[in-house]
C-alpha cells in the first residue's frame, strides 16, 4: 500500500484551541446533561425510562470510537474529524428541540430524546479520538507530552465545571439549554479548525470493514446493555442479562476472525502483538474500571453526607481537579524534555492506589478539608496516568495505525468505566441494601428504585439520621475498598513496560522501504520522503 505525504505542519499551539474547545464538548456534555435530568423526566412523565438518555449517549460514544479511528486513518483525519463535530452539534440541537412543539410535542419527548442523544453519542465519539490522534499527527511522540498533559487539564476542567454549569442552566433556564449550549462553542471550534488545521494527507487504497464494524458494535452494544442494565433493570442471572452476555462472546468472537482476515480492519489485532501496546490497553481498561466506576460516588457522599448542594458538590471537586492538572502539565514537560517515560505509570499507579486507600475511610464524620487532601492525592494519580497511556498507544504503532491506536486506548477506558460503574453499582446496592440506609434509600434490589429524598432525609431524628448516614457512607466506602483491588494491578503492569525511544519527527518512509528502514524513520534515525 503506498503513501505519500502530501501537507506540512501547521501551527500546533493556534490549532490546538480548536482541538481543546472539541474536547471541552465532548467531555462536558454528559456532566451537564446529568445535572438536568430530573428536571427533563418531570416534564416528559418518563422516570422509568431516563437513565437511557445517558445509556445512548454510552452506546453511541463506545461503538463509534474505533471506527471514528480507523476512517481517519483511512481517509484523513481532518475531514473525519469535523465530520464528526458537525454530527455532534446536529444531535445537541435534535436533543434540545425533542418534545417541542415543532416534533410533536411532549407525547413523544422521551422517545425522541433517547434516539438524539444516540446521534449525539456519534459524534462524540469521534470527538474524542479525533483530538488525540490528530494531535498525534501534528506532534511527534517526543513533543507530545506536553500538548497531552494541557488536554488533560481540560479533561480534569471539565470533571468540576460540569456539574457546576448544570447546576446553573437547571436553575435559571430551561433544561434544553444544557444541548443549545454546545451550538456556539462547536462553532467556534469548527470555525476555527476548518481554517487553521493542516494535517498531513496520505493517498491509500481504501476498503473499509463493514463486516468487522458492524460485528464490532453488536458486540460492544450487547456489554454496554449488560453493564447498564445487570443487576439494575434485570437480575444478572435472567434471560435477558444471560442471552446479551452470549451474544457479546459470539460477536466479538466472529470479529476476531474477521479481522484476521481483513485488509483493512478496523482493529488491528496485529497492534495488540506490541507488547507496550497490550499492556497499555491493560492499563486503560483498569483504569476506566477503577476511576470512572468509583469516582461517580464521590458527588452522592458529598451531597448527603457532608450535606452539600449539586453545585458545590463541584466546587469540592476542586482539589482533585488541581491535583490531575498539574501534574499533567508537569509530566507531559517532563517527557518532552527528557523523552523518557515508564517510570510515570508505575508512580501514578502507586499514588493512584494510595488515593484509592485514603478514601475507604471515608466516614460520616470526615470533615471536607479530610476528603479534599484524599482527593489531592488521587488527583495526582491521575496525572500521572491520563494522558501518559495516551502517549504510550500512540508510540507503540506505526503512524499509520495512529487512529486505530487512539481509538482502541480509548475505547478500553470506556469499556472499563462502564464495567466499572457496574459492578461498583451493585456492590454499593447490597451494601446499603443491608444497612440501617437501606430502607430510606430504596433498598437497592435490581429494578427498585433509589430515589434519595434528601429534605426528608434532614428531617428525619438525630440519631436516626446519624445512622441512616452512617450506613451510607460505609457503603460508599465499601465501593473504595473494592477500586484498591484493582488500581494495585496497575503498576504492577506497568512494571513491564519497555522503555521505548520515543520518536522525534512524524515522517513517512518511502513506498519501498524495508522494514527495517521504516523501523529507523520511525525513531528519527533515517531520511524519509
Amino acid at each position: 500500500m503506498s503513501q505519500e505525504k502530501v501537507a506540512a505542519r501547521p501551527n500546533v499551539r493556534f490549532v490546538l484551541i480548536g482541538l481543546m474547545i472539541a474536547m471541552m464538548l465532548a467531555m462536558l456534555d454528559n456532566m451537564i446533561v446529568s445535572t438536568a435530568l430530573p428536571r427533563i423526566a418531570l416534564e416528559f412523565g418518563g422516570a422509568n425510562h431516563f437513565t437511557w438518555i445517558v445509556t445512548a449517549y454510552v452506546l453511541g460514544t463506545t461503538v463509534s470510537t474505533p471506527i471514528w479511528g480507523k476512517l481517519g486513518d483511512l481517509y484523513g483525519r481532518k475531514g473525519v474529524f469535523l465530520t464528526s463535530v458537525v454530527l455532534f452539534l446536529a444531535g445537541s440541537a435534535l436533543c434540545g428541540m425533542a418534545g417541542s412543539e415543532l416534533l410533536g410535542g411532549v407525547d413523544n419527548g422521551m422517545v425522541q430524546l433517547i434516539a438524539f442523544r444516540a446521534v449525539q453519542g456519534l459524534g462524540a465519539g469521534g470527538l474524542m479520538v479525533g483530538v488525540m490522534a490528530s494531535i498525534g499527527d501534528l506532534v511527534p511522540p517526543r513533543e507530545r507530552g506536553r500538548y497531552q498533559g494541557m488536554i488533560a487539564g481540560i479533561m480534569a476542567i471539565a470533571m468540576v465545571a460540569g456539574p457546576l454549569v448544570g447546576g446553573f442552566i437547571t436553575d435559571n433556564l430551561s433544561w434544553r439549554w444544557a444541548f443549545y449550549v454546545n451550538l456556539p462553542l462547536g462553532g467556534v471550534a469548527l470555525l476555527v479548525l476548518a481554517t487553521t488545521m493542516r494535517l498531513p494527507k496520505y493517498r491509500t487504497e481504501h476498503r473499509i470493514d463493514w463486516l468487522g464494524a458492524v460485528l464490532l458494535s453488536v458486540g460492544i452494544t450487547a456489554i454496554v446493555l449488560v453493564t447498564t442494565w445487570g443487576g439494575t433493570q434485570y437480575p444478572w442471572r435472567s434471560p435477558q442479562i444471560l442471552g446479551l452476555a452470549a451474544l457479546a462472546v459470539v460477536a466479538l468472537a466472529a470479529f476476531g476472525l474477521v479481522e484476521r482476515r481483513a485488509v483493512e480492519p478496523i482493529l488491528p489485532l496485529g497492534l495488540f502483538a506490541n507488547r507496550n501496546f497490550a499492556l497499555i490497553s491493560v492499563i486503560g481498561f483498569l483504569l476506566g474500571f477503577a476511576m470512572f466506576g468509583a469516582m461517580n460516588f464521590l458527588p452522592l457522599y458529598q451531597q448527603t453526607v457532608q450535606g452539600a448542594s449539586a453545585t458545590s458538590s463541584g466546587l469540592l471537586l476542586l482539589p482533585l481537579m488541581f491535583g490531575m492538572l498539574v501534574v499533567s502539565l508537569v509530566v507531559g514537560r517532563a517527557i518532552t524534555k527528557t523523552g523518557r517515560y515508564r517510570a510515570f505509570p508505575i508512580i501514578g499507579g502507586v499514588v493512584m492506589t494510595a488515593g484509592m486507600a485514603l478514601l475507604t475511610r471515608l466516614d460520616a464524620d470526615t470533615s471536607k478539608i479530610e476528603s479534599s487532601l484524599y482527593l489531592v492525592v488521587l488527583g495526582v494519580g491521575m496525572g500521572f496516568l491520563m494522558q501518559t497511556t495516551m502517549l504510550i498507544a500512540q508510540n507503540s504503532v506505526g503512524q499509520r495505525d495512529l487512529g486505530a491506536a487512539s481509538g482502541a486506548a480509548t475505547f478500553f477506558r470506556s469499556i472499563g468505566g462502564s464495567f466499572g460503574l457496574s459492578l461498583f453499582g451493585a456492590i454499593f446496592a447490597h451494601r446499603l441494601a443491608d444497612s440501617p440506609a437501606g430502607a430510606a434509600f430504596g433498598g437497592g434490589g435490581a429494578g427498585e428504585g433509589r430515589s434519595m429524598n434528601l429534605e426528608a432525609l434532614r428531617q428525619l431524628p438525630a440519631q436516626l439520621r446519624e445512622a441512616v448516614l452512617g450506613g451510607l457512607s460505609g457503603a460508599i466506602s465499601h465501593v473504595f475498598v473494592w477500586a484498591v483491588f484493582f488500581t494495585i494491578a496497575v503498576p504492577v503492569l506497568a512494571w513491564f513496560i519497555r522503555e521505548v525511544p520515543l520518536r522525534s519527527s512524524n515522517d513517512v518512509p518511502p513506498a519501498d522501504a524495508t522494514p527495517e528502514e521504516r523501523a529507523e524513520v520511525a525513531l528519527g534515525k533515517a531520511p524519509a520522503v
